[in-house]
């Protein structure tokens, strides 16, 4: 028995939650994106009204998309909301079956091959799926349904949104490989440069080229591409992958160029204050601290260090940024953008004691604002340097 794969890929995420959280944005152009009134951002997401009946796509600058539509509607991002409806999403898949891979935030794929004489049909499983998601989340799905984890994506791509399509082996040749070569999964923009410059355009020439041929070139990646042309991927539905979390981290984008250490560390703070936040509730620690930054001509830069303890506070990661920040950047450095997360992250409790017991009146503080935050909400307690002029990160997410 062939299995039955179900790939759903939420319409418009990011735009489809704030349209789903508040009313008053439904049916209207909404863009999420950076702050239009303090600098010059790009789009991030754009909703299905945007996208359709304006032309605004990912990646176009303020001033492009308004120039499409004046009455365009932009907000903040809001990753902590993207992330709990993806987490209420995935448990409305998890009640059909209990293989439920996340792919991203916005997909997952789930195996109902064990679920059919339970819930009916695949196509009546995915419609089950997509009224719950529709009138529970209030969000629209894309439900590509196939023997596959491959093909079952390739069908949720053909057609949008809040669409049901349903691909089989026997229908790849005359659906798929007509397609552009760029279109198929996997296929990135410099693979698919070189398959253009030798001639290859279509996922059909793809899948008649010589295997030999793509693999002197890419190796392992050229093999899985043959396959993938011909429709063929073996991979299994997977619900462990994404239960392994390997970093913690955040970024922002400034409101405008920051310029030197003492600007730069005031945001190294905030971003700390974050990822801290976030490796407690996880219940982490972690050993490996990263910081990333990126110029005004858009350079990024990123550098690492291991801390000589796991860790979970706040001080600490701090710490461990600014000593990153002055080691590999200059006092005079410009920064559009900072980044730092935590990595090498455990599971546990298991603390180095210190013997002088600073660690102890940190983990402290850190619980307590945890506490209150929880309570209170994000912004109900900062640090006094986040009122200053170069305090950015909470006066973008109040």
């Amino acid at each position: 028995m062939s299995k039955v794969i179900l790939l759903c890929d939420i319409n418009s995420f990011f735009a489809s939650v704030h349209q789903a959280m508040d009313p008053a944005l439904r049916g209207k152009p909404v863009i999420v994106g950076g702050d239009p009134a303090k600098r010059t951002g790009i789009v991030i997401a754009a909703s299905i009204e945007a996208k359709r009946l304006y032309g605004i796509k990912t990646g176009m600058t303020i001033a492009e998309a308004r120039a499409l539509c004046p009455q365009v509607i932009w907000v903040t991002p809001s990753h902590r909301d993207y992330a709990a409806f993806s987490a209420r999403i995935n448990n409305i898949l998890k009640d059909f079956t209990d293989l439920v891979e996340p792919y991203s935030i916005d997909e997952s794929f789930i195996d109902v091959t064990g679920s059919l004489h339970l819930f009916g049909s695949p196509l009546e499983i995915a419609r089950k799926i997509q009224y719950r998601i529709n009138h529970e989340i209030g969000v629209g799905v894309n439900i590509g349904i196939g023997p596959s984890k491959l093909v079952a994506k390739m069908a949720a791509e053909l057609e949008k949104p809040n669409k049901i399509i349903s691909l089989s082996l026997e229908d790849w040749p005359r659906v798929i490989w007509p397609l552009p070569v760029q279109e198929l999964f996997g296929v990135g923009h410099r693979i698919g440069r070189w398959l253009n410059l030798i001639g290859v355009r279509t996922i059909g020439d793809l899948a008649a080229l010589p295997v030999e041929k793509l693999k002197r070139r890419y190796g392992i990646i050229g093999e899985i591409l043959h396959y993938s042309a011909n429709g063929i991927d073996y991979s299994p539905v997977e619900p462990g992958t994404y239960k392994v979390i390997k970093s913690i981290g955040n970024q922002i984008t400034l409101p405008r160029d920051y310029y030197g250490w003492e600007q730069v560390r005031v945001v190294i703070l905030e971003l700390a204050e974050e990822v801290g936040q976030r490796t407690r509730k996880a219940g982490c620690l972690g050993n490996r601290v990263s910081l990333t930054l990126k110029n005004p001509q858009f350079i990024s830069e990123t550098h690492s260090m291991t801390l000589p303890a796991y860790t979970d506070i706040t001080q600490e990661i701090y710490e461990a940024g600014v000593f990153l920040l002055k080691k590999h950047w200059g006092p005079e450095v410009a920064v559009r953008l900072v980044g730092l997360s935590l990595g090498g992250l455990i599971q546990g409790q298991e603390k180095q004691i210190d013997l002088f017991a600073w660690r102890e009146k940190n983990e402290k503080l850190d619980r307590a604002m945890d506490q209150i935050r929880s309570r209170w909400g994000n912004n109900s307690i900062k640090r006094a340097v986040s009122m200053t002029q170069w305090g950015v990160y909470h006066e973008r997410k109040s």
